[in-house]
């Protein structure tokens, strides 16, 4: 039978994985949304008004199916995890209530409006809820970062006993919640977001304009907009992403270590770009030691130390914390989700420069490379979010609480691998069907395409 840990750990990591999509890609949208109605309150006519329409509705749907993922998350924390709640529920609870009670009803609330309202409110106020609708989208990422990062760099708390039970008490809640990592998390998520919404949009709007005839305007004005946040959001990534790593390598060094695949205490580590186990039966090895690897040399300890090539990286084998912890990080998963997420970032750099310059050459719809690549990168966005969170994650194995608390220990202690096995295998097939669903009607949207301007003054203007 299944181990219930291992159950559970494989259980939680693909509802978040599939979690993750909705709020990235609806967090993404929130500031086009924003500029939609604000052109639309200044009575900029078409396309703006079909605009609005159309992408809202992509956002309400992709709301409601991360609402209906992201509520299972929190249960799975008594469920699975009860011994996890148990322990540090007073401090993770908080923020996690505090979303669902400001930022998720703030958002849900002002949707109604942004969705029905149209024509009950003012233009002031329909754009007040358009703002207030992207307020909330990103509130709630301000709360569920604020408690992940207090797991990645736990502060102002200290250990006590309540009921006969060792806790985690709060004893500086600006220390807890406010602490470094989380300005680094939320900029890089938010950016991912962004990033993430802007290929989507750029991608269907090139398919759009490919493919069909009817309204020119409102694909090519879709496709400019989503080239002008690849441009912004793709160089942004970068430069924060290099910062975040040295933050990492600073407060996290064992997640730093297995990002380079770094075992012994050494200095001048290179910057591996590939790597495998020279051994065939290490294949399947997620922490294989002896590797065959090409690499930059020098490159990890001066992208850890900001400048020094001969930097000295602690290795694994050498790391305080994990000494007599059950478990390693799994190195091999960390490893080549930090290069896949780097390697998915140069090529947006890369896309948005290129569709950067055709636009500027007027030449959007006349090469065919770019065209392809636009639509090929659609999903590449969140793909890319997606090893990084694994980074984040995973990384920080075999902890729960970084030197705090282990993932074994915080599993629920009655927990048996059968009853882990048949949620495991429920919630694959669910989320799974969650996200079928999700793409069937996401797709029915964008085949069928905004609706025609209701009258001759909303009607568009197509340039010869």
């Amino acid at each position: 039978m299944i181990d219930p840990v291992l159950a559970s750990r494989l259980q939680f990591a693909w509802t978040t994985a599939v979690h993750i999509i909705f709020p990235a890609i609806s967090m993404g949208l929130a500031p086009f949304l924003v500029y939609f109605a604000w052109k639309e309150m200044r009575g900029a006519g078409e396309p703006w008004v079909s605009l609005r329409r159309f992408w809202v509705k992509i956002f309400a749907l992709t709301f409601v199916v991360g609402t209906v993922t992201g509520i299972v998350l929190e249960f799975e924390f008594g469920t699975n995890f009860a011994a996890y709640a148990s322990i540090v529920g007073g401090i993770f609870g908080g923020p996690l209530a505090t979303e669902g009670l400001m930022a998720f009803m703030l958002e849900s609330t002002f949707l109604g409006i942004l969705l029905f309202g149209k024509e009950r409110v003012s233009k002031r106020l329909y754009f007040l809820s358009a703002v207030l609708v992207a307020l909330g989208s990103w509130l709630s990422a301000v709360w569920i970062l604020i408690a992940n990062s207090w797991m990645q760099l736990p502060r102002g708390f200290e250990m006590g006993t309540r009921a006969g039970q060792e806790v985690a008490v709060i004893v500086d809640p600006i220390a807890a919640y406010l602490n470094p990592r989380f300005f680094f998390m939320f900029t890089h998520m938010q950016a991912s977001a962004v990033l993430s919404a802007a290929l989507f949009m750029a991608g269907i709007a090139m398919y759009k304009l490919t493919t069909t005839e009817s309204r020119r305007q409102f694909w090519m004005t879709s496709l400019k907009l989503a080239i002008v946040g690849m441009l912004i959001t793709a160089p942004f990534m970068a430069v924060q992403g290099d910062a975040y790593g040295r933050h990492v390598y600073e407060t996290q060094p064992q997640k730093f270590a297995a990002m380079e695949a770094v075992y012994e205490t050494e200095s001048g580590v290179s910057e591996y770009l590939f790597a495998v186990p020279t051994d065939p039966a290490d294949l399947r090895n997620p922490s294989a030691r002896n590797l065959f690897a090409i690499g930059i040399p020098g490159g990890a300890s001066f992208l850890a130390s900001g400048g020094d090539p001969d930097a000295t990286i602690k290795g694994l084998d050498d790391m305080e914390s994990l000494e007599g912890v059950e478990g390693e990080p799994p190195v091999a998963i960390v490893f080549w989700s930090f290069r896949l997420m780097v390697g998915l970032g140069v090529w947006f750099i890369l896309l948005a420069f290129w569709s950067g310059f055709r636009w500027y050459q007027d030449r959007l719809l006349k090469d065919q490379y770019l065209q392809k690549a636009l639509m090929l990168s659609i999903p590449l966005g969140v793909l890319a979010l997606e090893f990084g969170w694994i980074v984040t994650e995973v990384g920080r194995q075999p902890w729960a609480i970084q030197e705090v608390l282990t993932v074994a220990a915080g599993v629920s202690p009655g927990l048996t691998g059968g009853e882990a096995l048949l949620t495991l295998v429920g919630f694959v097939g669910g989320y799974t069907a969650l996200f079928a669903v999700w793409a069937y009607l996401v797709r029915r949207l964008i085949i069928r395409g905004p609706k025609e301007p209701a009258t001759e003054d909303e009607a568009e203007v197509v340039p010869e």
